[in-house]
């Protein structure tokens, strides 16, 4: 005979709720827990002794079914005791407040050296201005690696690197420049980016056989590129595809660029708006090789590496609910040498010096490898 539903229902209530107070007894032991670690210095994450738990706990189950999910059931239990002992012992050790210092004001003078990627009337030179304003000693590189190597190197204060574009998504190879050379992000800047084209006065669009723009203003265009027979030649930079243009001065040959780029190389526009999207905007990135942040920042960017394991990203991104801390952003490039494991830079809403923020940083930082501050600086949001 079955059993009426409503009958099963309420000793299913009555089991949840004999749950729900085994799980508060349990965090209150987690509490005794913490407060032990804190006074002896042991680190809440113990790894080893957590599997050796799981396979434990999986063991005293009658089916295999039953094991994977008691399994599963108590890893989030110990990922939520960790998050609990994390909160309790907060900052004590100072590691997040040693890793920056924070500033009033970031240092820009007259005397402020900053560069960029590209040539007059690149969108990064916007980026500079609109950041810094005119009043500084401003250069250009002409590679994004050379705008990070002066400034790891104190040969410029201050770099300016686009990182992300509303249309095109991430810059391939910022994130690995600023690990590379160890720089922290101190600010950012967003610019309105419309892409002409651009070409010689007198320029016959019938006759065009060749486009040159950086990568990223290609990808913003390829609508309108789409039903053309051009070759697409990638520029280091959008603005160096209009000086090509024009020093080239061959009429089969146009460019994807700015209309200031038009008119610092003399160029016609031959179309004023090839962007997929009329909201088309670049973010670019202030770096320095100082750590440090102003105090009104609301942005902070971190990086870290994690095997490719089943959960392993859910766990550490939980930080971030656990802590009521928003994240905006998230993008991970493959480890060089190292198959199936990641690198992960993740962009949140907050400051170094929130509590919340550092309880999140302490438990991402105990459970990932190669965990870095990348900065935290305002956001323009």
């Amino acid at each position: 005979m079955i059993q009426d539903l409503s009958i099963t229902r309420e000793e299913i209530d009555a089991v949840d709720k004999q749950i729900v107070e085994l799980i508060e007894k349990r965090m209150d032991l987690a509490l005794e827990v913490a407060k032990y670690k804190m006074s002896t210095g042991k680190p809440i994450y113990d790894r080893e002794r957590e599997l050796q738990k799981l396979e434990k706990l999986g063991g005293l189950a009658s089916t295999e079914f039953n094991s994977k999910m008691i399994q599963e059931l108590f890893l989030q239990i110990m990922t939520g005791s960790r998050r609990y002992q994390y909160s309790v012992i907060g900052d004590q050790d100072h590691v997040i407040d040693d890793m920056f210092a924070s500033v009033d004001e970031l240092e820009i003078s007259p005397q402020t050296k900053v560069v960029y990627a590209g040539v007059p009337g690149a969108f990064a030179e916007a980026a500079m201005v609109a950041y810094f304003g005119d009043d500084i000693d401003g250069s250009n590189v002409k590679e994004f690696y050379e705008v990070a190597q002066m400034v790891s190197e104190g040969k410029a204060d201050y770099g300016v690197l686009p990182i992300e574009n509303s249309s095109a998504g991430f810059v391939s190879g910022i994130y690995d420049l600023l690990e590379r050379y160890q720089l922290s992000i101190v600010g950012e800047q967003m610019v309105q980016v419309n892409q002409c084209l651009l070409g010689i006065p007198g320029t016959d669009l019938s006759k065009v056989q060749t486009v040159f723009s950086h990568p990223q203003g290609l990808l913003q265009a390829k609508e309108y590129l789409e039903d053309k027979a051009w070759k697409q030649i990638s520029m280091s930079n959008t603005a160096l595809s209009a000086k090509k243009v024009h020093d080239d001065g061959d009429m089969t040959q146009v460019a994807i660029a700015s209309e200031r780029a038009s008119q610092l190389y003399g160029l016609s526009v031959l179309n004023p708006q090839l962007n997929m999207s009329n909201n088309n905007t670049t973010r670019f990135v202030i770096v320095s090789n100082k750590k440090e942040y102003v105090k009104k920042a609301n942005k902070v960017s971190i990086s870290f590496a994690l095997s490719h394991e089943c959960g392993s990203l859910y766990n550490i991104l939980a930080h971030f609910i656990f802590n009521n801390v928003n994240m905006t952003s998230i993008e991970s490039i493959p480890l060089t040498g190292k198959q199936w494991e990641y690198c992960f830079f993740v962009d949140f809403e907050g400051n170094l010096s929130d509590n919340e923020v550092k309880n999140a940083l302490k438990g991402i930082m105990a459970e990932t490898d190669e965990f870095r501050i990348l900065g935290c600086f305002v956001s323009e949001k």
